[in-house]
């Protein structure tokens, strides 16, 4: 007979497993054929029962591109089913996400390229197209969460995030410094979380540090800590105007899909600066950082289901080669079950409708 486990390794155990970190102890039952583990799942009954992971509208938050116009939406090429909107259809897109009991949207500009320069200063005008959303959005559906995007490539004229120098480099310091403008702007304006995606060295502390000495101590950090040099973005870019602008590429500051543990790195930086939550993006390539992210520093993880992924998704339920419905839920409970308490997801609405409509 085994020997009986102590409370402290019990108590261990059972910490360890919760966190699904914990191998299956031998106590836990025989093996075949007196433990049989299809007994769990032969009935509907029984499977709910066991879950382990659920999926509700409180786990979706909505990006929703934005565009100058009035009752003007724009298809989005490359994402079937997304579009962008003028801010009154935008307006109307939050009041319908409360409505079905998403807690957050987020707010990506397509700025008008005669706007776009090489210093991407419509990102510092108090009156630019994102901060008119978020301040139209607050006004009619103000319990609805708003995150932003502090990055600069929707606003320069390179399509990169930051700032160039004269040799076409970019300067990670001066870039912070206009990061750091650009995220007052938005709080100003209302915004409820700032998610600085840029990935420079050093600005969610600079981002904090203004926040708490112009009186936004209480707006929200959600840091882009683990942001990816990744493929998957073409769609994305796309919506928001900045592909066809980009000269070279982002991998001198985001991050090699080859590197896992540079990652933690990254977020711990971000963790000691003062972020309140951290994302991992992209989403479902990247699950086991989320899941490494999670399990070392317990922080609030999101992750982002990116337009890449979306397109790819879409287009194969379309040749009808995956059933949409069911690849779509079952990718967002992976998420789910990496560890992310929450995904950015184009599925959002479409997902919630449906969870309300199984309850």
């Amino acid at each position: 007979m085994a020997p009986r486990p102590d409370d402290k390794t019990v108590s261990l155990r059972t910490e360890r497993a919760k966190r699904g970190t914990v191998d299956a102890p031998k106590e836990l039952g025989p093996g075949y054929p007196a433990s049989r583990l299809r007994r769990n799942r032969r009935a509907d009954w029984s499977r709910r029962l066991v879950r382990e992971m659920q999926l509700t509208a409180d786990d979706l938050i909505w990006p929703i591109f934005v565009i100058d116009g009035d009752r003007s939406r724009e298809e989005v090429d490359a994402m079937p089913g997304v579009a962008r909107l003028s801010i009154d259809l935008a307006v109307r897109a939050a009041e319908d996400a409360a409505e079905i009991g998403l807690p957050a949207i987020a707010l990506f500009p397509n700025t008008d390229p005669s706007l776009r320069d090489e210093a991407g200063s419509q990102a510092f005008n108090p009156g630019n197209l994102v901060c008119r959303a978020v301040r139209a959005i607050k006004q009619a559906v103000p319990e609805i969460g708003i995150v932003c995007d502090v990055a600069l490539d929707p606003y320069t004229s390179h399509g990169h995030d930051g700032l160039l120098d004269d040799e076409g480099r970019i300067d990670n310091d001066r870039s912070v410094e206009a990061l750091v403008t650009q995220a007052l702007v938005q709080a100003e304006a209302g915004c409820d979380v700032l998610a600085p995606s840029d990935m420079m060295d050093g600005r969610v502390g600079a981002i904090r540090a203004a926040l708490e000495a112009n009186g936004f101590a209480d707006t929200q950090i959600m840091s882009y800590a683990a942001k990816y040099a990744s493929a998957f973005y073409g769609p994305f870019r796309d919506a928001v105007g900045s592909g066809a602008q980009l000269r070279g590429d982002k991998k001198t500051y985001q991050m090699d899909p080859a590197n896992g543990a540079e990652a933690l790195r990254e977020v711990a930086f971000d963790v000691s600066e003062g972020a309140d939550m951290v994302m991992v993006k992209p989403g479902l390539p990247y699950l086991d950082i989320v899941w490494r992210v999670k399990e070392a520093f317990g922080l609030p993880t999101f992750a982002y289901q990116t337009s890449g992924e979306y397109a790819a998704l879409v287009a194969a339920a379309e040749r009808g080669w995956l059933d949409r419905e069911r690849v779509v839920l079952e990718t967002l409970l992976a998420f789910k079950r990496a560890g992310a308490d929450g995904v950015f997801s184009y599925f959002a609405p479409e997902v919630a409708r449906l969870l309300k409509s199984q309850y």
